[in-house]
Protein backbone atom coordinates (compact mmCIF):
# COMPACT_ATOMS: atom_id res chain seq x y z
CA UNK A 1 0.00 0.00 0.00
CA UNK A 2 1.26 3.53 -0.72
CA UNK A 3 2.68 5.28 2.29
CA UNK A 4 0.61 8.27 3.41
CA UNK A 5 1.52 10.91 5.95
CA UNK A 6 -0.57 14.02 6.47
CA UNK A 7 0.73 17.26 7.95
CA UNK A 8 -1.23 20.06 9.51
CA UNK A 9 0.19 23.31 10.82
CA UNK A 10 -1.32 24.40 14.11
CA UNK A 11 -0.60 27.64 15.92
CA UNK A 12 2.53 26.14 17.39
CA UNK A 13 3.72 24.93 13.99
CA UNK A 14 4.25 21.33 14.98
CA UNK A 15 3.86 18.65 12.34
CA UNK A 16 1.07 16.24 13.21
CA UNK A 17 0.95 12.90 11.44
CA UNK A 18 -2.15 10.92 10.63
CA UNK A 19 -3.86 8.95 7.88
CA UNK A 20 -6.70 9.97 5.61
CA UNK A 21 -8.09 7.31 3.30
CA UNK A 22 -11.15 7.65 1.14
CA UNK A 23 -12.76 5.50 -1.51
CA UNK A 24 -13.73 8.32 -3.83
CA UNK A 25 -11.77 9.56 -6.83
CA UNK A 26 -9.92 7.84 -9.63
CA UNK A 27 -6.41 6.56 -10.05
CA UNK A 28 -4.24 7.81 -12.90
CA UNK A 29 -4.39 4.51 -14.77
CA UNK A 30 -8.09 3.80 -14.46
CA UNK A 31 -10.83 3.50 -11.83
CA UNK A 32 -9.98 3.53 -8.16
CA UNK A 33 -8.63 0.19 -6.99
CA UNK A 34 -8.89 -1.33 -3.53
CA UNK A 35 -5.40 -0.35 -2.50
CA UNK A 36 -5.23 3.11 -4.06
CA UNK A 37 -4.81 5.97 -1.61
CA UNK A 38 -6.73 9.24 -1.69
CA UNK A 39 -6.08 12.34 0.41
CA UNK A 40 -9.04 14.65 0.98
CA UNK A 41 -7.29 18.00 0.61
CA UNK A 42 -10.29 19.96 1.85
CA UNK A 43 -9.55 18.55 5.30
CA UNK A 44 -5.97 19.80 5.29
CA UNK A 45 -4.66 23.15 6.56
CA UNK A 46 -5.56 26.31 4.59
CA UNK A 47 -5.27 28.77 7.49
CA UNK A 48 -2.60 31.09 6.11
CA UNK A 49 -3.46 31.18 2.41
CA UNK A 50 -4.58 34.62 1.15
CA UNK A 51 -8.04 34.68 -0.37
CA UNK A 52 -9.02 31.22 0.89
CA UNK A 53 -11.34 30.49 3.80
CA UNK A 54 -12.17 26.96 4.92
CA UNK A 55 -15.89 26.70 5.61
CA UNK A 56 -17.07 23.27 6.68
CA UNK A 57 -16.63 20.88 3.79
CA UNK A 58 -15.70 23.50 1.21
CA UNK A 59 -13.21 26.27 0.51
CA UNK A 60 -14.33 29.80 -0.29
CA UNK A 61 -11.94 31.53 -2.69
CA UNK A 62 -12.02 35.26 -3.42
CA UNK A 63 -9.87 37.61 -5.47
CA UNK A 64 -6.93 39.21 -3.66
CA UNK A 65 -5.51 41.41 -6.45
CA UNK A 66 -2.03 40.59 -5.14
CA UNK A 67 0.60 42.00 -7.49
CA UNK A 68 4.23 42.99 -7.29
CA UNK A 69 3.79 46.54 -8.50
CA UNK A 70 6.32 48.68 -10.28
CA UNK A 71 7.91 51.46 -8.25
CA UNK A 72 5.49 54.05 -9.60
CA UNK A 73 2.52 51.90 -8.61
CA UNK A 74 1.62 51.04 -12.19
CA UNK A 75 1.22 47.62 -13.75
CA UNK A 76 3.05 44.94 -11.91
CA UNK A 77 3.40 41.19 -12.05
CA UNK A 78 0.50 39.06 -10.76
CA UNK A 79 1.33 37.28 -7.52
CA UNK A 80 -1.47 34.72 -7.02
CA UNK A 81 -1.32 32.95 -3.66
CA UNK A 82 -0.55 29.32 -2.94
CA UNK A 83 -0.77 27.21 0.17
CA UNK A 84 2.70 27.55 1.68
CA UNK A 85 2.47 26.69 5.37
CA UNK A 86 -0.48 24.38 5.04
CA UNK A 87 -0.38 21.07 3.23
CA UNK A 88 1.65 20.34 0.15
CA UNK A 89 2.11 16.94 -1.45
CA UNK A 90 5.01 14.68 -2.16
CA UNK A 91 4.13 12.45 -5.06
CA UNK A 92 6.72 10.04 -6.43
CA UNK A 93 5.44 8.40 -9.56
CA UNK A 94 1.93 8.56 -10.98
CA UNK A 95 -0.81 10.56 -9.29
CA UNK A 96 -4.20 12.15 -9.88
CA UNK A 97 -5.63 15.39 -8.55
CA UNK A 98 -9.32 16.24 -8.80
CA UNK A 99 -11.37 19.31 -7.97
CA UNK A 100 -14.90 20.58 -8.42
CA UNK A 101 -15.87 24.25 -8.34
CA UNK A 102 -19.21 25.94 -7.73
CA UNK A 103 -20.65 29.46 -7.77
CA UNK A 104 -17.93 30.80 -10.07
CA UNK A 105 -18.74 34.50 -10.43
CA UNK A 106 -16.01 35.38 -12.92
CA UNK A 107 -13.07 32.97 -13.04
CA UNK A 108 -11.57 30.12 -11.03
CA UNK A 109 -7.89 29.17 -11.20
CA UNK A 110 -6.27 26.05 -9.84
CA UNK A 111 -2.48 25.86 -10.06
CA UNK A 112 -0.16 22.98 -9.23
CA UNK A 113 3.42 24.15 -8.70
CA UNK A 114 6.60 22.10 -8.77
CA UNK A 115 8.00 24.44 -6.07
CA UNK A 116 7.00 27.79 -4.55
CA UNK A 117 7.87 30.91 -6.53
CA UNK A 118 10.81 33.03 -5.38
CA UNK A 119 9.55 36.49 -4.44
CA UNK A 120 12.05 39.34 -4.83
CA UNK A 121 11.48 43.03 -4.16
CA UNK A 122 10.25 43.81 -7.66
CA UNK A 123 9.52 40.48 -9.35
CA UNK A 124 8.42 36.89 -8.87
CA UNK A 125 10.39 34.00 -10.38
CA UNK A 126 7.73 31.71 -11.80
CA UNK A 127 8.40 28.02 -11.12
CA UNK A 128 7.32 25.10 -13.26
CA UNK A 129 3.56 24.72 -12.91
CA UNK A 130 0.27 23.69 -14.46
CA UNK A 131 -2.55 26.24 -14.23
CA UNK A 132 -6.19 25.56 -15.07
CA UNK A 133 -8.51 28.57 -15.30
CA UNK A 134 -12.26 28.20 -15.76
CA UNK A 135 -14.26 31.09 -17.28
CA UNK A 136 -17.85 30.18 -18.18
CA UNK A 137 -17.51 27.19 -20.56
CA UNK A 138 -13.87 27.93 -21.38
CA UNK A 139 -10.98 26.10 -19.75
CA UNK A 140 -7.54 27.65 -20.21
CA UNK A 141 -4.53 25.39 -19.68
CA UNK A 142 -1.16 27.02 -19.06
CA UNK A 143 2.13 25.22 -18.50
CA UNK A 144 5.18 27.07 -17.23
CA UNK A 145 8.37 25.02 -17.59
CA UNK A 146 10.44 26.86 -14.99
CA UNK A 147 12.95 28.23 -17.50
CA UNK A 148 14.27 31.76 -17.06
CA UNK A 149 12.28 34.17 -19.24
CA UNK A 150 13.85 37.06 -21.11
CA UNK A 151 11.83 39.39 -18.88
CA UNK A 152 11.45 37.87 -15.42
CA UNK A 153 8.49 40.17 -14.68
CA UNK A 154 6.59 38.81 -17.69
CA UNK A 155 6.93 35.02 -17.73
CA UNK A 156 5.41 33.38 -20.79
CA UNK A 157 3.89 29.89 -20.67
CA UNK A 158 5.60 27.10 -22.55
CA UNK A 159 2.14 25.81 -23.53
CA UNK A 160 -1.24 27.49 -23.72
CA UNK A 161 -4.56 26.15 -24.96
CA UNK A 162 -8.21 27.06 -24.56
CA UNK A 163 -10.97 24.48 -24.64
CA UNK A 164 -14.75 24.67 -24.58
CA UNK A 165 -16.22 22.33 -21.98
CA UNK A 166 -19.55 20.57 -22.41
CA UNK A 167 -20.20 20.79 -18.67
CA UNK A 168 -18.20 23.54 -16.86
CA UNK A 169 -19.50 22.23 -13.50
CA UNK A 170 -17.98 18.78 -14.04
CA UNK A 171 -15.12 17.40 -12.01
CA UNK A 172 -11.70 18.60 -13.21
CA UNK A 173 -8.87 16.10 -13.04
CA UNK A 174 -5.11 16.17 -13.53
CA UNK A 175 -3.36 12.85 -14.19
CA UNK A 176 0.32 12.08 -14.31
CA UNK A 177 0.82 8.74 -16.01
CA UNK A 178 4.41 7.93 -16.86
CA UNK A 179 5.69 10.73 -19.07
CA UNK A 180 2.22 11.99 -19.95
CA UNK A 181 0.20 14.76 -18.35
CA UNK A 182 -3.54 14.60 -18.89
CA UNK A 183 -6.36 17.00 -18.06
CA UNK A 184 -9.87 15.59 -17.82
CA UNK A 185 -13.34 17.07 -17.38
CA UNK A 186 -16.23 14.87 -16.31
CA UNK A 187 -14.11 11.78 -16.82
CA UNK A 188 -13.22 12.63 -20.42
CA UNK A 189 -9.61 13.46 -21.34
CA UNK A 190 -9.61 16.96 -22.88
CA UNK A 191 -5.84 17.46 -23.17
CA UNK A 192 -2.86 15.11 -23.22
CA UNK A 193 0.66 16.49 -23.24
CA UNK A 194 4.26 15.34 -22.73
CA UNK A 195 5.08 15.79 -19.06
CA UNK A 196 8.44 17.40 -19.63
CA UNK A 197 10.17 18.39 -16.39
CA UNK A 198 7.41 20.28 -14.62
CA UNK A 199 6.97 17.86 -11.71
CA UNK A 200 10.56 16.65 -11.39
CA UNK A 201 10.86 17.81 -7.78
CA UNK A 202 8.34 15.20 -6.63
CA UNK A 203 6.48 17.96 -4.76
CA UNK A 204 3.11 19.50 -5.55
CA UNK A 205 2.18 22.93 -4.16
CA UNK A 206 -1.42 24.01 -4.58
CA UNK A 207 -2.73 27.41 -5.57
CA UNK A 208 -6.35 28.57 -5.74
CA UNK A 209 -7.19 32.07 -6.91
CA UNK A 210 -9.59 34.27 -8.80
CA UNK A 211 -8.64 37.34 -10.76
CA UNK A 212 -11.96 39.14 -10.67
CA UNK A 213 -14.50 37.23 -8.62
CA UNK A 214 -14.99 34.31 -6.28
CA UNK A 215 -15.87 30.61 -6.23
CA UNK A 216 -16.29 27.63 -3.95
CA UNK A 217 -14.26 24.43 -4.00
CA UNK A 218 -16.63 21.55 -3.25
CA UNK A 219 -14.08 18.76 -3.58
CA UNK A 220 -10.30 18.60 -3.82
CA UNK A 221 -8.34 15.36 -3.53
CA UNK A 222 -5.13 13.60 -4.48
CA UNK A 223 -4.87 9.93 -5.40
CA UNK A 224 -1.96 7.58 -6.09
CA UNK A 225 -1.89 3.91 -7.12
CA UNK A 226 -0.43 1.20 -4.96
CA UNK A 227 3.03 1.31 -6.51
CA UNK A 228 3.43 5.09 -5.97
CA UNK A 229 4.20 7.10 -2.85
CA UNK A 230 1.87 9.91 -1.84
CA UNK A 231 2.44 12.03 1.24
CA UNK A 232 0.84 15.18 2.59
CA UNK A 233 3.45 17.35 4.29
CA UNK A 234 3.52 20.49 6.40
CA UNK A 235 6.17 23.23 6.15
CA UNK A 236 9.87 22.43 6.37
CA UNK A 237 10.32 24.98 9.15
CA UNK A 238 8.19 22.86 11.50
CA UNK A 239 11.12 20.46 11.80
CA UNK A 240 13.87 23.09 12.17
CA UNK A 241 15.48 23.38 15.58
CA UNK A 242 17.40 26.06 17.42
CA UNK A 243 21.11 25.35 17.74
CA UNK A 244 22.99 25.60 21.02
CA UNK A 245 26.02 26.94 19.14
CA UNK A 246 24.24 29.02 16.50
CA UNK A 247 24.86 32.74 16.07
CA UNK A 248 22.05 33.82 18.41
CA UNK A 249 23.11 31.39 21.14
CA UNK A 250 26.71 32.63 20.94
CA UNK A 251 25.57 36.26 21.05
CA UNK A 252 23.43 35.61 24.10
CA UNK A 253 26.46 34.34 26.03
CA UNK A 254 28.51 37.48 25.52
CA UNK A 255 25.73 40.07 25.49
CA UNK A 256 22.42 38.87 26.95
CA UNK A 257 19.38 40.40 25.26
CA UNK A 258 21.21 41.23 22.03
CA UNK A 259 19.43 39.77 19.02
CA UNK A 260 20.84 38.58 15.73
CA UNK A 261 18.14 38.42 13.09
CA UNK A 262 17.55 37.85 9.41
CA UNK A 263 15.02 38.96 6.82
CA UNK A 264 13.18 35.91 5.56
CA UNK A 265 10.55 34.86 3.05
CA UNK A 266 7.77 32.38 3.66
CA UNK A 267 8.33 30.29 0.53
CA UNK A 268 11.80 28.95 1.37
CA UNK A 269 10.91 28.58 5.06
CA UNK A 270 8.05 26.32 4.01
CA UNK A 271 9.78 24.36 1.27
CA UNK A 272 13.54 24.26 1.92
CA UNK A 273 14.74 22.29 4.96
CA UNK A 274 18.29 23.68 4.62
CA UNK A 275 17.08 27.28 4.59
CA UNK A 276 14.69 26.66 7.48
CA UNK A 277 17.42 25.10 9.64
CA UNK A 278 19.95 27.80 8.73
CA UNK A 279 17.49 30.43 9.92
CA UNK A 280 16.03 28.77 13.00
CA UNK A 281 19.39 27.38 14.10
CA UNK A 282 21.22 30.70 13.97
CA UNK A 283 18.88 33.64 14.44
CA UNK A 284 16.82 35.06 17.25
CA UNK A 285 14.78 37.64 15.36
CA UNK A 286 12.70 37.61 12.18
CA UNK A 287 12.05 40.46 9.78
CA UNK A 288 9.48 39.74 7.03
CA UNK A 289 11.37 40.42 3.82
CA UNK A 290 8.31 41.50 1.85
CA UNK A 291 5.17 40.19 3.53
CA UNK A 292 4.54 43.32 5.64
CA UNK A 293 5.14 45.87 2.89
CA UNK A 294 1.98 47.80 1.90
CA UNK A 295 1.44 46.09 -1.46
CA UNK A 296 1.38 42.69 0.23
CA UNK A 297 -0.85 43.74 3.14
CA UNK A 298 -3.44 45.79 1.24
CA UNK A 299 -3.50 45.18 -2.51
CA UNK A 300 -6.93 46.87 -2.70
CA UNK A 301 -8.20 49.78 -0.66
CA UNK A 302 -9.98 48.47 2.40
CA UNK A 303 -8.93 44.88 1.65
CA UNK A 304 -6.21 43.34 3.82
CA UNK A 305 -4.27 40.13 3.23
CA UNK A 306 -2.47 39.51 6.50
CA UNK A 307 -2.14 35.76 5.97
CA UNK A 308 1.53 35.41 5.00
CA UNK A 309 2.70 37.97 7.55
CA UNK A 310 0.66 36.17 10.21
CA UNK A 311 2.26 32.88 9.20
CA UNK A 312 5.76 34.34 9.56
CA UNK A 313 4.93 35.76 12.97
CA UNK A 314 3.47 32.41 14.06
CA UNK A 315 6.71 30.73 12.98
CA UNK A 316 8.75 33.24 15.00
CA UNK A 317 6.53 32.74 18.04
CA UNK A 318 6.81 28.99 17.80
CA UNK A 319 10.61 29.26 17.77
CA UNK A 320 10.87 31.89 20.52
CA UNK A 321 12.00 34.68 18.18
CA UNK A 322 11.39 38.41 18.26
CA UNK A 323 9.72 40.01 15.23
CA UNK A 324 10.69 43.31 13.64
CA UNK A 325 7.93 44.71 11.40
CA UNK A 326 8.87 46.12 8.01
CA UNK A 327 7.36 48.59 7.03
CA UNK A 328 4.61 51.27 7.26
CA UNK A 329 5.40 54.49 5.32
CA UNK A 330 7.46 53.67 2.24
CA UNK A 331 7.85 55.05 -1.28
CA UNK A 332 8.30 51.68 -2.96
CA UNK A 333 6.30 48.45 -2.61
CA UNK A 334 3.14 50.54 -2.36
CA UNK A 335 -0.09 49.41 -4.05
CA UNK A 336 -1.57 51.37 -6.93
CA UNK A 337 -4.60 52.53 -4.91
CA UNK A 338 -2.33 54.10 -2.32
CA UNK A 339 0.09 55.76 -4.71
CA UNK A 340 -2.74 57.34 -6.70
CA UNK A 341 -4.71 58.84 -3.81
CA UNK A 342 -5.77 62.37 -4.84
CA UNK A 343 -3.80 65.31 -3.42
CA UNK A 344 -4.82 68.19 -5.68
CA UNK A 345 -6.98 70.08 -3.16
CA UNK A 346 -7.33 70.39 0.58
CA UNK A 347 -10.48 68.26 0.46
CA UNK A 348 -8.60 65.62 -1.53
CA UNK A 349 -5.77 65.58 0.97
CA UNK A 350 -8.14 65.26 3.91
CA UNK A 351 -9.89 62.30 2.32
CA UNK A 352 -6.57 60.70 1.39
CA UNK A 353 -5.23 61.30 4.90
CA UNK A 354 -8.19 59.39 6.28
CA UNK A 355 -7.44 56.46 3.95
CA UNK A 356 -3.76 56.36 4.89
CA UNK A 357 -4.38 56.64 8.61
CA UNK A 358 -7.03 53.93 8.39
CA UNK A 359 -4.37 51.74 6.77
CA UNK A 360 -1.86 52.49 9.57
CA UNK A 361 -4.37 51.89 12.34
CA UNK A 362 -5.72 48.68 10.82
CA UNK A 363 -2.25 47.21 10.24
CA UNK A 364 -0.73 48.14 13.59
CA UNK A 365 -3.84 47.08 15.50
CA UNK A 366 -3.83 43.73 13.71
CA UNK A 367 -0.24 43.03 14.78
CA UNK A 368 -0.53 44.64 18.22
CA UNK A 369 1.40 42.77 20.88
CA UNK A 370 3.19 40.53 18.37
CA UNK A 371 5.90 42.93 17.15
CA UNK A 372 8.94 43.89 19.20
CA UNK A 373 9.77 46.79 16.88
CA UNK A 374 8.62 48.35 13.62
CA UNK A 375 9.95 50.48 10.77
CA UNK A 376 7.37 53.24 10.82
CA UNK A 377 9.21 55.17 8.09
CA UNK A 378 11.43 53.43 5.57
CA UNK A 379 13.98 55.08 3.28
CA UNK A 380 12.58 58.61 3.58
CA UNK A 381 15.41 60.41 1.76
CA UNK A 382 16.16 60.79 -1.94
CA UNK A 383 17.47 57.59 -3.48
CA UNK A 384 20.59 59.34 -4.85
CA UNK A 385 22.04 59.55 -1.32
CA UNK A 386 20.53 62.99 -0.79
CA UNK A 387 19.07 64.59 2.32
CA UNK A 388 15.70 65.72 0.94
CA UNK A 389 12.54 63.81 1.77
CA UNK A 390 11.11 61.86 -1.15
CA UNK A 391 7.84 63.34 -2.44
CA UNK A 392 5.94 60.09 -1.95
CA UNK A 393 2.22 59.77 -1.22
CA UNK A 394 2.81 60.29 2.52
CA UNK A 395 4.63 63.56 1.82
CA UNK A 396 2.03 64.71 -0.72
CA UNK A 397 -0.80 64.11 1.71
CA UNK A 398 0.68 65.19 5.06
CA UNK A 399 3.63 67.36 4.02
CA UNK A 400 7.16 67.21 5.46
CA UNK A 401 5.81 66.38 8.93
CA UNK A 402 4.44 63.03 7.76
CA UNK A 403 6.90 60.96 9.87
CA UNK A 404 5.42 62.52 13.02
CA UNK A 405 1.85 61.91 11.80
CA UNK A 406 2.62 58.25 11.10
CA UNK A 407 4.51 57.81 14.36
CA UNK A 408 1.64 59.19 16.41
CA UNK A 409 -0.85 56.94 14.63
CA UNK A 410 1.33 53.89 15.25
CA UNK A 411 1.67 54.80 18.93
CA UNK A 412 -2.07 55.26 19.30
CA UNK A 413 -2.63 51.76 17.87
CA UNK A 414 0.22 50.05 19.78
CA UNK A 415 2.01 52.17 22.39
CA UNK A 416 4.44 49.34 23.22
CA UNK A 417 6.00 48.64 19.83
CA UNK A 418 9.45 50.24 19.43
CA UNK A 419 9.50 52.64 16.49
CA UNK A 420 12.35 53.09 14.02
CA UNK A 421 13.18 55.16 10.97
CA UNK A 422 15.10 52.91 8.59
CA UNK A 423 17.51 54.33 6.01
CA UNK A 424 20.42 53.38 3.76
CA UNK A 425 23.64 55.31 3.23
CA UNK A 426 23.70 56.72 6.78
CA UNK A 427 26.12 54.17 8.22
CA UNK A 428 29.13 56.52 8.14
CA UNK A 429 29.38 60.20 9.18
CA UNK A 430 28.17 62.68 6.60
CA UNK A 431 25.26 64.85 5.49
CA UNK A 432 22.85 61.94 5.09
CA UNK A 433 23.58 60.70 8.59
CA UNK A 434 23.13 64.20 10.00
CA UNK A 435 19.81 64.47 8.18
CA UNK A 436 18.64 61.16 9.65
CA UNK A 437 19.43 62.25 13.21
CA UNK A 438 17.67 65.56 12.60
CA UNK A 439 14.60 63.82 11.14
CA UNK A 440 14.29 61.46 14.11
CA UNK A 441 14.64 64.26 16.67
CA UNK A 442 12.28 66.61 14.82
CA UNK A 443 9.72 63.82 14.52
CA UNK A 444 9.76 63.40 18.28
CA UNK A 445 9.65 67.14 18.84
CA UNK A 446 6.39 67.14 16.85
CA UNK A 447 4.83 64.49 19.06
CA UNK A 448 6.30 61.37 17.49
CA UNK A 449 7.59 58.32 19.35
CA UNK A 450 10.75 57.32 17.50
CA UNK A 451 12.99 55.04 19.59
CA UNK A 452 15.83 54.77 17.14
CA UNK A 453 17.10 54.33 13.63
CA UNK A 454 17.85 51.40 11.41
CA UNK A 455 21.17 51.56 9.57
CA UNK A 456 20.80 49.24 6.60
CA UNK A 457 24.53 48.65 5.98
CA UNK A 458 24.15 47.37 2.42
CA UNK A 459 27.61 46.82 0.94
CA UNK A 460 27.06 46.56 -2.80
CA UNK A 461 30.60 47.67 -3.66
CA UNK A 462 33.46 47.31 -1.21
CA UNK A 463 35.38 50.22 -2.75
CA UNK A 464 32.55 52.72 -2.32
CA UNK A 465 30.26 51.24 0.35
CA UNK A 466 32.65 49.65 2.86
CA UNK A 467 32.01 50.64 6.48
CA UNK A 468 35.24 51.12 8.45
CA UNK A 469 35.10 50.12 12.12
CA UNK A 470 36.11 53.59 13.33
CA UNK A 471 33.45 55.31 11.23
CA UNK A 472 30.74 52.95 12.45
CA UNK A 473 31.88 53.39 16.07
CA UNK A 474 31.69 57.17 15.67
CA UNK A 475 28.25 56.80 14.11
CA UNK A 476 26.95 54.71 16.99
CA UNK A 477 28.34 57.19 19.53
CA UNK A 478 26.64 60.04 17.68
CA UNK A 479 23.23 58.37 17.78
CA UNK A 480 23.72 57.41 21.41
CA UNK A 481 24.47 61.04 22.28
CA UNK A 482 21.23 61.99 20.53
CA UNK A 483 19.31 59.51 22.71
CA UNK A 484 18.53 57.14 19.82
CA UNK A 485 18.95 53.39 19.67
CA UNK A 486 20.44 51.80 16.55
CA UNK A 487 19.61 48.60 14.70
CA UNK A 488 21.95 47.28 12.03
CA UNK A 489 18.89 46.47 10.00
CA UNK A 490 19.73 45.06 6.56
CA UNK A 491 23.41 44.15 6.40
CA UNK A 492 24.57 42.27 3.34
CA UNK A 493 27.98 42.29 1.69
CA UNK A 494 28.97 41.56 -1.89
CA UNK A 495 31.51 38.83 -2.62
CA UNK A 496 32.64 40.53 -5.83
CA UNK A 497 36.05 41.19 -4.28
CA UNK A 498 36.32 37.70 -2.85
CA UNK A 499 34.85 35.84 0.06
CA UNK A 500 37.68 36.85 2.41
CA UNK A 501 37.00 40.57 1.94
CA UNK A 502 33.30 39.86 2.32
CA UNK A 503 33.91 37.97 5.56
CA UNK A 504 36.06 40.76 7.00
CA UNK A 505 33.37 43.36 6.34
CA UNK A 506 30.64 41.25 7.90
CA UNK A 507 32.80 40.70 10.98
CA UNK A 508 33.63 44.40 11.25
CA UNK A 509 29.99 45.49 11.28
CA UNK A 510 28.92 42.86 13.81
CA UNK A 511 31.89 43.35 16.15
CA UNK A 512 31.48 47.13 16.19
CA UNK A 513 27.76 46.85 16.83
CA UNK A 514 28.32 44.41 19.71
CA UNK A 515 30.74 46.80 21.43
CA UNK A 516 28.29 49.71 21.45
CA UNK A 517 25.44 49.93 23.98
CA UNK A 518 23.57 52.05 21.44
CA UNK A 519 23.45 49.15 18.95
CA UNK A 520 20.63 46.93 20.19
CA UNK A 521 20.44 44.34 17.42
CA UNK A 522 21.96 43.12 14.17
CA UNK A 523 20.00 41.82 11.15
CA UNK A 524 21.27 40.50 7.84
CA UNK A 525 19.07 40.99 4.78
CA UNK A 526 18.70 37.39 3.71
CA UNK A 527 19.86 33.92 4.64
CA UNK A 528 20.97 31.82 1.67
CA UNK A 529 22.18 32.94 -1.78
CA UNK A 530 19.99 30.21 -3.25
CA UNK A 531 17.22 32.84 -2.99
CA UNK A 532 19.34 35.92 -3.72
CA UNK A 533 18.22 37.22 -7.12
CA UNK A 534 18.26 40.61 -8.82
CA UNK A 535 18.03 42.05 -12.33
CA UNK A 536 20.74 44.14 -13.98
CA UNK A 537 20.19 47.30 -16.03
CA UNK A 538 19.26 45.18 -19.06
CA UNK A 539 16.68 43.26 -17.04
CA UNK A 540 18.76 40.05 -17.01
CA UNK A 541 18.25 37.87 -13.95
CA UNK A 542 21.37 37.55 -11.81
CA UNK A 543 22.16 35.57 -8.68
CA UNK A 544 23.80 37.48 -5.86
CA UNK A 545 26.56 36.21 -3.58
CA UNK A 546 25.94 38.32 -0.50
CA UNK A 547 24.68 36.17 2.39
CA UNK A 548 26.01 33.95 5.16
CA UNK A 549 24.95 30.72 3.47
CA UNK A 550 25.19 29.56 -0.12
CA UNK A 551 23.19 26.60 -1.41
CA UNK A 552 22.83 25.09 2.04
CA UNK A 553 26.45 25.57 3.14
CA UNK A 554 28.00 28.22 5.42
CA UNK A 555 30.23 30.79 3.71
CA UNK A 556 33.51 32.24 5.07
CA UNK A 557 31.40 35.21 6.20
CA UNK A 558 29.42 32.93 8.49
CA UNK A 559 32.63 31.54 9.96
CA UNK A 560 33.89 35.09 10.52
CA UNK A 561 30.69 35.99 12.35
CA UNK A 562 31.12 32.95 14.59
CA UNK A 563 34.68 33.99 15.43
CA UNK A 564 33.44 37.43 16.48
CA UNK A 565 30.86 35.87 18.77
CA UNK A 566 33.12 33.13 20.10
CA UNK A 567 36.12 35.30 20.93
Amino acid sequence: MAFLRTGRVAAYFALVSGVLLTVAGCAPNGPLREHDVTIDLLQQDWQYMPGVVADGDELQVSATSLRIVEQDGEGGQPNPPLNLVGTHLQAEGDFSLSASFADVTADASWTVYDSPPVIADEFRIEPASLRLTLRDETLEILIFDGSTPQDVTDPRPAHRERLTLLDPDALLEIHRSGNTLQVASGGDIVSSLPLGEIFDSGELWLGLSSELGSFHVDSLSATAPQRAELMAEGPAVAQAEQSADGLQALAERIRPGFTIGAAVALGPLASDADYAQEFVGNFGALTPENAMKPQFLSPQRGVFTFDEADALIAIAESKGMAVHGHTIAFTEATPHWMQTLPTGSEADRQASAEALLDYVTTVVTHFKGRLDSLDVVNEPFDVAQGTTLQRNIWYRVFGPDYPAVVSRAVHDADPNVKQYINENGADVPGDRQDALIELALETNARGGHIDGVGLQAHIYNLETDAIPADDLADTLNLFQDAGLAVRISENDVTADDGTQAQAEQYATVLATCLRSPACVSYTTWGVDDRYNWWTDDEGVLRQGQDFLFNDGEPTPAYDAMRRVLDS
